[in-house]
């Protein structure tokens, strides 16, 4: 017989399925979302790839209850009225108001229910909004975060890394980003656990629940085997911690 931990529920969260004024940032995200299931699957785990634009707050509720973990994907600018912006600034596009206020709901609600949880890019900043925090509309510098060429991904580096972290991610490595927007206030329970070399906040952790955040894509297919895997590591570490999961006896 040989012990093994029985598959956990990962929820993945994104906005829609389809972007009819913009279908190559569908693609972009599409190939990002599956390498993100592809590395859950591959971690022994399951996981269901969840739109949701048209879903109701009580149906995102119903969802995070039924999960172990829960992922937030990237994607549009979050809707500047729920950080209390206008909407006029540089590099504004199309915003995603039910989504945001769906996942909202998700990203509170799992951090009630100590559910473990793990923001990516637009992610992370939905997270920061979902606590209160606000962000910057336009970097200075964003072409230093982002590529406005064929390849969207710029290659990132860390000034420092906490001891949050430093188990699971590298302060060495390169880290792909493709963002315009940031942390600026930071929003109730969470702290700084990563910044890069021009003083942008690159993670967070929560004080007291479950909860990482990057603003890099660590899904990227140059590092989805590497700091993704390390990062579902990390949630399925903490859906042991929280839950107390024990192992399962199977033949070997």
């Amino acid at each position: 017989m040989e012990l093994v931990l029985a598959p956990l529920n990962f929820s993945v969260l994104h906005i829609r399925e389809s972007r009819p004024r913009n279908p190559q940032f569908q693609l972009e995200l599409d190939e990002l979302n599956e390498n993100t299931i592809g590395q859950i699957i591959d971690a022994g785990h399951n996981a269901s790839l969840v739109p949701c634009n048209d879903l109701s707050v009580e149906q995102m509720l119903q969802i995070v209850d039924a999960s172990d973990a829960v992922i937030i994907m990237g994607g549009e600018d979050v809707e500047p009225s729920l950080y209390g912006r206008t909407s006029s600034y540089p590099g504004g596009g199309y915003h995603e108001v039910a989504s945001d206020r769906n996942q909202i709901a998700a990203i509170q609600h799992a951090i009630t229910t100590k559910t473990p949880l793990l923001g990516i890019c637009r992610g992370l900043q939905l997270l920061n909004v979902a606590l209160g925090g606000s962000l910057i509309q336009h970097l200075e510098n964003a072409d230093a975060h982002r590529s406005t060429g064929g390849d969207p991904f710029v290659d990132t580096r860390f000034d420092s890394i906490a001891s949050e972290l430093a188990e699971d991610l590298s302060a060495k490595d390169s880290h792909k980003c493709t963002h315009h927007q940031a942390i600026h206030e930071l929003g109730h329970g969470l702290q700084i656990a990563a910044m890069s070399t021009d003083d942008i906040i690159e993670a967070v952790v929560h004080e007291s629940a479950p909860v990482t955040a990057v603003q890099w894509h660590p899904e990227h297919p140059q590092t989805a085997s590497t700091q993704l895997r390390s990062l579902v590591n990390r949630l399925a570490a903490q859906c042991e911690e929280s839950s107390g999961l024990v192992p399962e006896l199977v033949n070997g």
